[in-house]
């Protein structure tokens, strides 16, 4: 049997799983389905994989079987002896984030010069359309405020790598996009704690200098030391950098199914209007990044390129942050729920767009 036969096999497989447990589901035996549901997940990843159109969801589908998992099986997941894993979350996050830092130099920054007006437009979008969306959302979701603070959370933390690898994906303008989520990423510190007094305040107390300095270690001290690295050892780092993409892909998994773990019975009892609101959130963060882009006169594809910067949010860093304030298992549901369901649709606009090129000078 050819690889390309057996990638189909298992499609197949996963697609007389996904029925079997719709059947279990409809008869009202859900609790039972756990199993075929992540055999069904982990199946359509394998599948995915070897199917050139579809490959940009096998990330996603080995996500939602981590869900899964946690979903039917949060006791593997909350603590090991008397140790709660919700200790991993900032060490997972720091971890990223120096991998970003090796990955950067400072001649990432010369697009601020050969493009400031696209920098500013996809920053300015990205801090300003989010967190508005988020608190006009968590204001009307009727949510607990510790779950609603979470929704503005998601939408006051800067881009992340995801949306460098959908904006490559998309043919869109790569090294703004790099440039947008670096800017974002390391003014993060300062910025994000003051959306998050002005939009969340009336949901949770914030300290915004604790949280500045909690951000700061998560991003600035890792990123600094991943650029020294970089700076120091740079002809060495080819082979670390391989790995790179597999250890951030394994942290934001962890760092999802803790998440989900700990917040299960918050999760089950609001977890599809929590889906709908963050889709909305991001489908919206899509939508209005692209038009303020073409508002301010950017190109097609620079365009493009803002939408995904403002859709696709750093829910990593969103939970590393929920977690320094001891709410994980509240505020950190919606940028655990928002990841999942981002990957998702930023592969299919991607794709959409990836068959859809425009001319660079294209207006």
């Amino acid at each position: 049997m050819s690889k390309l036969n057996i990638y189909f096999v298992a499609l197949g497989l996963a697609l007389l799983l996904l029925l079997v447990s719709l059947g279990f589901i409809l008869t009202g035996n859900i609790a039972d389905c756990g199993p075929l549901l992540i055999a069904f997940f982990c199946l359509l990843a394998f599948g995915c994989k070897g199917v050139e159109s579809l490959n940009g969801f096998v990330f996603t589908a080995i996500i939602f079987a981590g869900v899964v998992l946690a979903l039917y099986y949060p006791q593997y997941f909350v603590s090991m002896g008397d140790v709660q894993l919700t200790i991993l979350i900032i060490p997972l996050i720091q971890i990223i984030m120096f991998g970003m830092g090796t990955s950067m130099s400072i001649q990432d920054f010369g697009a601020v010069i050969k493009s400031p007006k696209g920098v500013f437009v996809g920053v300015s979008a990205q801090l300003g359309i989010m967190p508005i969306m988020g608190f006009v959302l968590a204001k009307f979701s009727g949510f607990p405020p510790e779950i609603a603070a979470g929704i503005v959370l998601v939408g006051s933390s800067p881009s992340g790598v995801a949306s460098n690898v959908m904006a490559y994906l998309a043919k869109a303008n790569l090294a703004l996009s790099i440039t947008i989520t670096s800017i974002a990423t390391l003014i993060a510190p300062f910025v994000t704690p003051l959306l998050m007094k002005v939009f969340a305040g009336e949901f949770v107390e914030i300290d915004v200098f604790a949280m500045m300095w909690s951000i700061v270690k998560m991003i600035i001290l890792p990123i600094g030391a991943g650029l020294l690295v970089n700076q120091l050892l740079k002809e060495k780092m080819d082979g670390f950098r391989k790995i790179l993409p597999l250890i951030s892909m394994f942290g934001i998994w962890a760092i999802i199914v803790v998440i989900t773990a700990a917040g299960r019975d918050n999760l089950l009892e609001i977890g599809v209007l929590l889906m709908v609101l963050v889709l909305i959130h991001n489908i919206f963060g899509y939508f209005l990044g692209y038009w303020y882009a073409r508002l301010l006169k950017l190109n097609k594809q620079d365009s493009r390129t803002i939408a995904l910067e403002v859709g696709m949010q750093n829910g990593g860093l969103a939970s590393g942050i929920a977690n320094s304030l001891g709410k994980i298992a509240t505020m950190g549901l919606a940028p655990a729920v928002f990841g999942p369901l981002m990957n998702i649709s930023g592969s299919i606009l991607a794709s959409y767009w990836h068959k859809r090129p425009v001319d660079i000078e294209e207006k």
